[in-house]
């Protein structure tokens, strides 16, 4: 798949992709969680909360794009 791909199945996302909001260029790294919503290191973008938006921009997750494995 490539990283224009829209992601709004997340269940088609690996435990340890990088995801971005292209508009914002926010990037969630399960590696180091979102402290502005209090979310733990190793939590995957697909097992964020059902709520969880973009701290920068607010927009959905299925707006997020796969930027590749973490590192």
């Amino acid at each position: 798949m490539s990283a224009s791909e829209n992601f709004g199945k997340r269940e088609t996302v690996s435990d340890d992709d990088r995801m971005e909001r292209r508009i914002c260029w926010h990037v969630y790294n399960p590696a180091e969680g979102d402290p502005v919503w209090q979310i733990e290191s190793g939590i995957s973008f697909a097992d964020l909360p059902e709520d969880w938006r973009c701290p920068n921009c607010d927009a959905l997750q299925s707006k997020f794009m796969r930027l590749g494995h973490g590192r």
